[in-house]
């Protein structure tokens, strides 16, 4: 699985800039750039910055700046040689040129921190917050990610992994030697100690769902009859003509999505056709989707329109949204009729409600801030909070605990040990393929090919 030969990429994004930076890594980096550079870096001390020149075939190629690195204190755990020179893209690809006819091979997607992973330099949840770090839109997501790489969830994971390894081993050496009584098992102890496993593993859970609203954003549908403004809005959250907007019922043929940062909470938007009985093919094909965003939506925005009287559209968008997290948007406030208001309330009692006036942004920042305090992610405390942001990891904890569940009914009901012993392997199976401990090859590959090249 660990390949020693040397690799190199373009660490910084491709494109013009001030500097970009190529990452060596590998037993021969050093060696092989000091092949190309015009001082002798090879018995330098390791994290040290050196001036000079990469040097080619028709001589100087760039002045830049090499950052040497040794094993094992690097961040791959090998040898590593940083060039960080101007930030042509001419300049970078006729670097990577000369180290590939040095034998330096170009790196594959996340191979840089696969190394790190391979070499013991991080566990495999820490190497994924790598990535969650570059796909960061929010700052709780950038401190969530850090944490993560810092070890909370492995700490996490591992600390209930050590206890599961004790209980299975009282277990199996009672199981092997029942006569001797070598484990000296306390069948109340162990039933408690079950129980608290479970519940530890489902606090974990538990904050799944903000880590869902971290990495992907909570899911807002605008929703509505034709015409309702739902547009409008959209376009006045994002402060752009991102969907077109007419006096023509129907504008809207499909789901039009937008991601908003709201304060630190992000909001994947998700603007949708109008709903209402239609004979046209494409619009009910529109419609239909609007029904099913609805279904999986974490909140919705219904937007009505107060310049009418509510009719069976409204009340079928109502019964749509029943039991869903919905704030009723009183849209078109500015051209609102007597009486409307209150009978849009009475479709939805339940509701928390906004008066709007999208076209001209009225109503927009109380909305803003709502939405904010409905979802407020600074109540994670990412200091110090393990959260479950990964979907790998989500169904790893819920298999765990399925399990220890499993063991902990055999157990009572008087189960032989061997079959207890058998759910309790699954669960430390399960978390070890978290920090990477019991993982397979397959997985271990699917997971870097996610990554970056260069990183």
């Amino acid at each position: 699985m660990l390949s020693n030969d040397t690799i190199a990429a373009l660490a910084t994004p491709p494109g013009t800039s001030s500097i970009a930076v190529i990452r060596v890594s590998g037993s021969d980096s050093i060696k092989t750039v000091n092949t190309i550079f015009s001082k002798d870096i090879e018995n330098v001390p390791t994290h040290t910055v050196h001036l000079g020149k990469i040097l080619g075939k028709n001589g100087y190629v760039d002045q830049v700046l090499v950052a040497v690195m040794r094993a094992p204190n690097s961040f791959t755990g090998e040898d590593v040689a940083e060039i960080s020179c101007h930030g042509s893209m001419t300049s970078v690809r006729e670097i990577l040129g000369i180290l590939a006819e040095k034998g330096v091979r170009y790196a594959l997607a996340g191979e840089f921190t696969k190394r790190a992973f391979l070499n013991g330099k991080m566990d495999l949840s820490q190497a994924e917050a790598v990535i969650d770090i570059i796909n960061s839109k929010t700052n709780t997501a950038l401190s969530v990610g850090v944490n993560q790489l810092e070890g909370s969830i492995s700490s996490k994971i591992n600390t209930v992994r050590d206890k599961l390894l004790r209980v299975l081993a009282s277990i199996q050496a009672e199981a092997d030697f029942p006569e001797e009584g070598i484990s000296g098992i306390d069948e109340t102890a162990l039933a408690d100690d079950l129980i608290r496993y479970i519940a530890e593993l489902d606090s974990l859970l538990k904050s799944a769902e903000k880590g869902r609203y971290i990495r992907e954003g909570v899911a807002t549908v605008i929703a509505g009859r034709p015409n309702a403004g739902k547009s409008s809005v959209l376009n006045a959250l994002v402060e752009k003509e991102k969907a077109i907007v007419t006096n023509i019922p129907g504008t809207t043929r499909d789901t039009v999505e937008e991601f908003l940062q709201v304060d630190d909470v992000l909001l994947k938007l998700i603007d949708t056709a109008g709903i209402r009985d239609t004979e046209n093919v494409v619009e009910k094909i529109g419609v239909d989707r609007a029904k099913n965003v609805i279904k999986d939506a974490d909140l919705v925005l219904y937007v009505v329109d107060t310049s009418e009287m509510p009719n069976s559209e409204d009340e079928e968008v109502a019964l749509l949204v029943q039991g869903k997290n919905t704030i009723l948007l009183l849209n078109k406030t500015d051209i609102e009729i007597a009486g409307a208001a209150e009978k849009y309330k009475k479709l939805l009692p339940d509701a928390t409600v906004v008066t709007t006036a999208a076209r001209t942004g009225e109503g927009i920042d109380e909305l803003k801030t709502l939405i904010s305090d409905m979802f407020e992610m600074g109540g994670i405390e990412t200091d110090a909070d393990a959260v479950l942001v990964n979907v790998r990891h989500i169904e790893a904890v819920t298999r765990a605990k399925n399990a220890i569940r499993h063991a902990y009914n055999s157990y009572t009901s008087g189960m032989p040990l061997d079959f207890i012993s058998i759910d309790m392997t699954e669960a430390v199976e399960a978390l070890g393929e978290i920090t990477g401990m019991t993982v397979s090859e397959e997985v271990v590959d699917r997971i870097f090919k996610e990554f970056c090249v260069g990183k």
